[in-house]
């Protein structure tokens, strides 16, 4: 009876050992290479699967999510012999789990070599100056050069990506020097272009202020002008009206009295004004002779046009009393 249930218990261990041996659980983004009896079987898919126990057996595992993989640090010489030291970072991801288990012994050791020799190649193709500048160029020229290659080996670089590019200390010095002297450069000539800007602007304005003043001037003399020449007229034309007005006023009855005394008021007046302007006074040798003038300028008055009398009147009369003063 105990021999039975010993060899249940062995049964029952067997069974375990069978079931667990037969029974695999692969994870999501992952495929296992499988051999049956050290040949390639079958691929499992990521969930629950079943193999031959000591019969097929597990012989890879691949993770199929993107890997980062860092190169290690490397010296370059640049087409100017110019030693530059380079690492980087390769992306990439397995796409055929059966090539990258048979294709190559390791993949990772085969893309890294890969990446550092091609890296290698594509910055001794460029001068110092530009691998700084070109780092899109050689990124993309280290990609596609590892992907024609990887293609045997099941694997995808997806990208690859520069972390540092660190000249020497003295080519570092020198390319420091190289930006202040450039930088200063930079300021003379900004400098230069402002002052240059400020005379400009300054002869500008001094222009523009000239012909402002130019425009004023002439608009002031055009505005005298008009307001002059527009006095001038009203003048003439009130001047003109008087005369109108006296030429007809001595037409009517007790008009040409009203001239009388008006001549004889202006004959006055002359001797006035000459008696302001002089401490000394000059009498006409005979006073009686008023009388005479004045009737003598009547009789200019008789003989003129009626419509010139008033204008005679301001003109030869008063004109004629003011030198019979001056001369006596």
């Amino acid at each position: 009876m105990s021999g039975f249930m010993t060899f249940t218990l062995v049964l029952a261990v067997l069974a375990i050992v069978f079931a667990f041996q037969a029974i695999k659980v692969v994870p999501q983004q992952s495929a296992w290479i499988v051999e049956r009896l050290g040949k390639f079987h079958a691929v499992l898919s990521p969930g629950l699967n079943v193999v031959i126990p000591f019969v097929d057996r597990v012989a890879y595992k691949h993770s199929l999510k993107e890997i980062p993989l860092d190169t290690p640090s490397q010296v370059c010489i640049t087409k100017d012999n110019t030693q530059l030291s380079v690492d980087g970072v390769l992306f990439f991801q397995v796409t055929d789990p059966k090539r990258a288990s048979y294709g190559t012994s390791n993949y990772i050791i085969a893309i890294t070599q890969l990446a550092q020799t091609t890296l290698r190649s594509v910055i001794g193709k460029m001068e110092l100056d530009k691998t700084f500048e070109e780092r899109d160029l050689i990124n993309q020229s280290v990609v596609s050069a590892i992907d024609e290659a990887a293609l045997n080996w099941g694997v995808k670089v997806l990208r690859y990506e520069i972390k540092d590019l660190t000249p020497p200390a003295v080519i570092l010095q020198a390319m420091q020097q190289q930006i202040t002297a450039e930088r200063e450069k930079r300021a003379v000539v900004a400098a230069s272009e402002g002052r240059k800007q400020e005379q400009i602007n300054l002869a500008t304005g001094a222009k523009e202020a000239a012909i402002a003043e130019s425009e004023g001037e002439k608009q002031a003399a055009i505005n005298k002008a008009e307001g002059e020449a527009a006095a001038t007229l009203a003048i003439a034309r009130a001047t003109a009206e008087a005369i109108r007005q006296i030429a007809e006023a001595s037409q009517t009855p007790g008009g040409m009295d009203a001239v009388n005394l008006k001549v004889a008021e202006r004959y006055v007046d002359a001797f006035s004004n000459v008696a302001k302007e002089t401490n000394t006074v000059l009498l006409p040798a005979n006073m009686g002779d008023m009388g005479s003038m004045i009737a003598s300028a009547m009789t200019i008055m008789r003989k003129t046009d009626p419509k010139m009398q008033a204008q005679a009147i301001a003109k030869k009369t008063v004109k004629a009393i003011e030198e019979q003063v001056r001369g006596s």
